[in-house]
């Protein structure tokens, strides 16, 4: 049997010792590899964004609170999914942090198989979402190298202007605006408009 965990990671964020000791225990005996803090500030410090992960964080802490946590995350443009653990009184939050994007929330005392299933289903949306940001930060890297003209040429190209329209749009002759072209063609490793165009909306598609 491999030593190293197939399934993902699973961060769980509780300053309770004892629910931390229990989650590790159950999910490192279902092969998922198990990453314990015992606040949300300590999290915030360790979190590796480029993991494929989930996250099980208690919504009442001492000092940062799991919904000021999601806050952090959502400022960080997080892929990383949320799972809830809720004490009775708590559903009301815990529906609100769904409506910011939390995957769920469980109820303490939590049954393990339900657990279990919800953090595979994290996992499997982790894997989608993980690879969606990655493609979007590939396709912002590359289209940082291009300059304020060549960003203005760009966006007239996708919005289906011929060089002799660019030119007037710009105030710029239709060389220039050829040389831009050909300049943003380089940057973004494009052979053919086609290429271009693929890069500009899937940036586009990203951010909205």
């Amino acid at each position: 049997m491999s030593l190293i965990p197939k399934k993902g990671t699973v961060y769980v964020v509780d300053d309770d010792e004892a629910v931390r000791d229990s989650l590790q225990w159950l999910l490192e005996g279902k092969d998922f590899r198990v990453r314990c803090f015992e606040s949300a500030e300590a999290f915030l410090s360790r979190y590796d964004a480029r993991e494929v992960a989930c996250l099980i964080a208690d919504i009442r802490m001492g000092g940062m609170s799991g919904m000021e946590l999601q806050e952090k995350l959502m400022e960080r443009q997080s892929p990383l999914p949320i799972v809830f653990i809720t004490g009775h009184g708590d559903v009301p939050m815990a529906v609100e942090s769904m409506k910011k994007g939390a995957l769920d929330f469980i109820q303490k005392p939590f049954k393990e198989d339900q657990l279990v299933a919800l953090v595979e289903r994290m996992l499997d949306t982790a894997k989608d979402a993980f690879a969606t940001h990655q493609e979007a930060a590939s396709r912002d890297a590359l289209l940082s190298k291009l300059t304020g003209r060549e960003t203005q040429v760009l966006e007239r190209i996708v919005a289906g202007r011929l060089n002799k329209q660019i030119a007037d749009d710009l105030g710029i002759s239709i060389k220039t605006v050829e040389a831009h072209r050909a300049n943003i063609m380089e940057k973004l490793g494009a052979n053919t408009v086609a290429d271009l165009l693929k890069i500009a909306l899937g940036q586009s598609t990203a951010k909205a």
